[in-house]
């Protein structure tokens, strides 16, 4: 089955596909610069969570190689402002910030190991792929726990797009859809279009449609209207931050279609990896909610749909209260209420199995 490669690192550089253009163009670029993987994230030329994340790790790992540095002292005076402006890009996603704190983790132990500058280089690029490695198995982790709690067939809905784009791996959310529907269930997949950005019309549509899983693409203002009319066995969407509590924060319009979730009896699962916790806020109101450009949301790609002067609000994300989460789907086991002990028990990566 189809698996979209979103980025890759190559002696080349820092090879993204560029997700703005989808799914009328598949272009690539080739990035030789940190400041231009900064960018890219800052403009979604890569965008999701767990894709961020890696690309932060491949953009600390670039910026070193190709720093101008002749000694490790000068490349040690110049990496925190590599991390620095990785970090300024994204303020939600914390996956980027797990990411950085890594590289800064495996740096800090190679300049105390007295390597030489070429060692340290070489040994941050290996410490990128095992970054995006480990993001692979996670997803397939994350699939085959979630998919149990699939229906054998029917109607699933998502949010966004949390497959392979977003992910550098076989996705979370539609990770759970691909191997529950390689398990032979019988799945048809509603997908919101995800105004503004139109991450479900465009992205999520284009992967399930590569990978011949059966899709319809609905508005986001019929979510309701399916909800209702009991043709939903399971929502299950990504996230972008877990809180200690259970509250995630995902793309903007997840919050709503959780309330109309648990009012229409349909369970609402999110499915994350452990470096999405971010255990040390207590609740999803100290998460930070990145507002993005008015211009997201009066353009349609470049096409003026608003009346001019028009103000316009873009919340990229919004928060969903654990009360309406059923379960969370990670790679070491489901956590399910209070969240507030069992997120804590797989953040300490105790192997779990999954149980109804």
């Amino acid at each position: 089955m189809y698996v979209a490669q979103p980025i890759e690192w190559t002696e080349r550089g820092v090879v993204m596909l560029d997700q703005r253009k989808l799914p009328a163009e598949e272009i690539s670029y080739t990035y030789t610069d940190y400041r231009e993987v900064a960018k890219a994230i800052r403009e979604m030329v890569i965008r999701g969570a767990p894709a961020i994340g890696v690309a932060a790790a491949m953009g600390v790992a670039l910026g070193a190689q190709k720093s101008t540095a002749k000694t490790v002292e000068e490349l040690r005076s110049e990496f925190p402002i590599i991390c620095e402006t990785l970090a300024k890009t994204r303020p939600t996603a914390v996956d980027l910030f797990w990411a950085l704190e890594r590289m800064k983790a495996r740096f800090a132990e190679l300049t105390r190991s007295h390597l030489d500058l070429a060692g340290i280089r070489q040994a941050l690029i290996k410490e990128a792929q095992e970054v995006h490695a480990e993001k692979k198995a996670t997803d397939e982790a994350i699939g085959r726990f979630g998919a149990e709690f699939m229906p054998k067939k029917g109607h699933v809905m998502t949010q966004c797009n949390a497959g392979a784009l977003a992910t550098a791996g076989i996705g979370t959310a539609l990770g759970v859809i691909r191997v529950a529907y390689e398990q032979g269930r019988k799945l048809h997949v509603l997908v919101p279009e995800t105004r503004p950005y139109l991450q479900g019309a465009r992205l999520t549509a284009w992967e399930l449609h590569r990978g011949g899983i059966p899709l319809t693409v609905i508005t986001d203002n019929m979510v309701g209207h399916f909800l209702k009319t009991g043709k939903v066995g399971a929502i299950v969407t990504g996230a972008d931050r877990v809180a200690a509590n259970g509250d995630t924060a995902n793309k903007i319009g997840t919050y709503q279609m959780a309330v109309l979730a648990k009012e229409n009896n349909v369970p609402f699962y999110i499915a994350a990896p452990i470096s999405t916790f971010d255990l040390s806020v207590a609740s999803g109101e100290q998460i930070p909610i990145e507002e993005r450009a008015a211009a997201e949301v009066t353009h349609i790609q470049g096409v003026r749909i608003t009346p001019a002067d028009v103000a316009a609000a873009h919340p990229a994300f919004d928060v969903t209260p654990n009360r309406y989460i059923t379960a969370i789907f990670t790679e070491q086991g489901v956590a399910k209420a209070p969240y507030t002990e069992s997120l804590q028990r797989l953040a300490g990566a105790v192997p779990a199995k999954a149980a109804r």
